[in-house]
């Protein structure tokens, strides 16, 4: 994990020209999370809302309009398991990064107008696995995934910023089984992704 966080921040590092116009900030916002499965099993899950949290950056590049952000987001969302009439919240924790080309039409000195899209590295910081309804369930969380963000947003007298994008898995985000108290084993593991629609708010210094 440390070493791929060295090359993100060195990737980013070295696309900013001497020229480059850098603002850091605080940014927040709120996840309404979709956790689906493979097969029937994506019927019993219920979205619930999450959040997230953490330092970012904006990088203005030496192209008219065009302009780099990244984050490191504490992130956590969670979905609502119900089986026979019994339920459980699960949740997932992990640090998001987001690396987002922008491109911008400025609208005078009060706003600023702009589209954003690009890739989103996440690494998981709570448990890697769970046993829900009594230990029925099996929820297991892989260490690392990636996903993509696509969406917009508006920048109000230099400093804040508000945006709405989607952000959709590139791959499983886990695994989910269910045991069977029949044959006394678990299902067939079934492949779980977490997306979500995210709306946040940002303050550059």
């Amino acid at each position: 994990m440390k070493k791929v966080l060295v090359l993100l921040f060195a990737a980013v590092a070295l696309s900013m020209p001497s020229q480059a116009q850098v603002k850091f900030g605080l940014k927040g916002g709120l996840n309404l999370t979709s956790i689906s499965a493979s097969g029937t099993l994506s019927d019993n899950l219920k979205n619930k809302e999450g959040f997230f949290v953490g330092p970012t950056i904006k990088i203005g590049l030496p192209v008219t309009g065009l302009s780099l952000d990244a984050s490191a987001l504490y992130d956590q969302r969670s979905a609502k398991v119900e089986i026979a009439n019994a339920s459980e919240t699960i949740k997932s924790q992990s640090l998001q990064i987001p690396i987002n080309i922008r491109y911008g039409v400025g609208l005078g000195s009060v706003a600023n107008l702009f589209a954003f899209a690009g890739p989103q590295f996440g690494f998981n910081l709570g448990d890697k696995s769970k046993k829900i309804l009594d230990e029925v369930t099996n929820w297991t969380l892989r260490s690392s995934n990636i996903s993509a963000n696509v969406g917009v947003g508006a920048t109000v007298l230099n400093h804040l910023q508000l945006t709405v994008n989607y952000n959709f898995a590139l791959g499983k985000t886990g695994e989910i089984e269910v045991w069977d108290a029949a044959k006394k084993t678990w299902n067939a593991v079934t492949d779980g992704k977490t997306s979500a629609w995210q709306i946040s708010a940002a303050y550059f210094f």
